[in-house]
């Protein structure tokens, strides 16, 4: 193995989505009504519309209700505390406040439009 390059998720809302991304901050490589991609440095999230999968192996992956469940997607910033008060003055919603974990991270957590938690973290 050398490296994970990014992952699928499926979404309701393509532009509900974009709108999010583009708030935190994510660069666009694609966006489309039907197919969105951001990066971020090499590691690339895809959004696809949940109705519109049409092949079969792959049809209740996307109309799961629970997005995402078990997997947090950590994401490191220069300063936590500013990242975050600047998600507020866009009038974000994170899910948790900035807080120190003995693992040696200062983090918070936020969900998407469909529930997927991405957790923004730095060093400490």
């Amino acid at each position: 193995m050398k490296s994970i390059s990014g992952i699928v998720c499926y979404v309701k809302d393509t532009n509900k989505t974009a709108n999010f991304y583009e708030a935190l901050g994510f660069k666009f490589h694609k966006r489309e009504p039907d197919h969105i991609s951001i990066y971020l440095n090499w590691f690339w999230i895809d959004f696809h519309p949940q109705d519109k999968e049409d092949k079969p192996e792959f049809q209740k992956e996307a109309n799961l209700d629970n997005k995402g469940a078990g997997l947090f997607l950590y994401i490191k910033v220069e300063n936590v505390d500013e990242f975050y008060n600047n998600l507020l003055s866009k009038g974000l919603k994170p899910s948790s406040k900035p807080r120190d974990w003995p693992w040696g991270n200062r983090e918070f957590a936020i969900r998407d439009p469909d529930g997927y938690k991405l957790v923004f973290f730095q060093k400490i």
